[in-house]
């Protein structure tokens, strides 16, 4: 939808930042994502076929996810619309879904592409799926949250979900070397001041663009010596992060709070939780791996643990930052703490390799639902004891296929609540093997 001032022409001859000035022209000028837009890009096939379907775009600020949306629409020839979700309600989806209607009408289709499209709640989202499944819109999301958690699963089985990389070194090395050129002079900048400036905007090619417009307009053509890493900082009041994310230092860092959580050392990991946060890390990132931690390494010895570090995540959600980071050390310091044990994690990994090894067995008769006559003539339900019928509600039946022997995958440790469920399972394992099941 264009505004008043794109209606009146206006908008030509107002200013605009670089970094809105350096978006690219077509497709092929997009940098970072050319698992997308390359050669056997997805997108480019979607394109070159002619059956642009609804996408989501997952990816963080400042990859592209706006620019290939409104280049995808000029490409295949659709009215582009946008909408942010943090901004419209159901009124402004009818209204978009309404005029789309109409120009599908005149032969016109609509791209509507919404920002932030996990911002919109569940009923919200619904509103959607007619209008997508009649090809009254394509719909293209764009979300910085993980689809899997944020979107309907009714959305998302209608919708491709794409994922878009933080651009790299390379990528933003590359932006940095256009935004020179269409100044027409260079950064006056010495090596590690660029790299500074590049490590600065963790891999978001907009922020990279500002920065470099504030020492574009903060320095003279040619009037003053390169600007080393100190007075960058200076320059444009913002510290390079202490580590870059995108290579080693991410993984080494997460390493070690992961480790030392592991390792029940609430100090070292308050340490490199700070060291993250201090660097520019995502804090839902952080909340993110400490909610694996709650399930890997905690696991039974502790189930709360899960419910402490979700909360933690809702909390940061919530309050944002600095705020929000106290309830991440606080969990943190809850994980590292706790008492530790691998044994569901473990588990699971030697159920699902066995559930692949046994292939299509059926679950024995007499635990399968029997609703019908023929089912009931088959056996099914046949021998089935109630639980909370038997002595110490424990029947001691046998639950896994006839075919297959049973198996013990999950061997609690003598840790935490684990201790407890321990002596349960031996106990009925006693009581099993007394009521002859297996």
């Amino acid at each position: 939808m264009s505004s008043l001032f794109e209606a009146a022409g206006l908008e030509q001859g107002a200013p605009r930042p670089l970094a809105d000035r350096l978006r690219p022209s077509s497709l092929d000028e997009v940098i970072g994502q050319e698992h997308l837009l390359g050669p056997n890009g997805m997108l480019i096939r979607m394109v070159e076929a002619g059956r642009l379907g609804s996408v989501i775009f997952w990816g963080p600020p400042g990859t592209g996810k706006t620019t290939v949306a409104r280049l995808l629409a000029k490409q295949t020839d659709l009215d582009f619309v946008q909408l942010s979700a943090i901004q419209s309600g159901v009124q402004d989806l009818r209204k978009v879904f309404d005029a789309a209607k109409a120009k599908r009408e005149q032969g016109r289709g609509t791209l509507l592409f919404v920002d932030e499209i996990h911002r919109f709640n569940r009923s919200q989202q619904d509103a959607f799926l007619p209008h997508m499944e009649d090809g009254t819109i394509t719909l293209v999301g764009a979300t910085t949250e993980n689809p899997s958690f944020e979107l309907n699963s009714a959305l998302l089985s209608r919708a491709s979900v794409l994922t878009f990389h933080r651009l790299d070194n390379a990528a933003l090395s590359e932006l940095l070397a256009r935004a020179e050129k269409f100044e027409g002079r260079k950064l006056p900048l010495d090596e590690d001041a660029r790299q500074a400036l590049i490590d600065m905007a963790d891999g978001d090619g907009r922020a990279l663009g500002n920065l470099a417009e504030d020492v574009f307009l903060a320095t003279q053509k040619g009037a003053e010596p390169p600007l080393d890493r100190e007075a960058l900082v200076k320059l444009v009041q913002r510290r390079a992060p202490l580590y870059d994310k995108s290579q080693d230092g991410h993984y080494n860092l997460i390493s070690a709070l992961h480790k030392s959580v592991r390792g029940s050392d609430p100090d070292a990991a308050l340490y490199w939780l700070a060291r993250m946060l201090a660097g520019g890390e995502d804090p839902l990132y952080i909340a993110r791996r400490l909610v694996r931690m709650a399930v890997e390494d905690i696991g039974m010895a502790d189930p709360v643990a899960l419910v402490h570090a979700n909360a933690a995540k809702e909390a940061y959600d919530f309050l944002g930052s600095p705020e929000g980071e106290l309830a991440l050390a606080q969990v943190a310091v809850y994980l590292a703490t706790a008492p530790k044990s691998n044994a569901a994690y473990k588990a699971f990994g030697a159920a699902n390799r066995a559930a692949r090894e046994s292939g299509s067995l059926l679950p024995p008769k007499h635990i399968l639902n029997a609703p019908t006559k023929l089912m009931q003539q088959e056996g099914y339900g046949a021998g089935y004891a109630y639980d909370h019928d038997q002595e110490e509600g424990f029947s001691g039946q046998n639950y896994f296929p006839d075919e297959m022997e049973r198996q013990k995958f999950y061997s609690p440790t003598g840790f935490g609540y684990e201790r407890e469920v321990s002596k349960r399972l031996s106990h009925w394992a006693e009581l099993r093997a007394k009521r002859g099941g297996r």
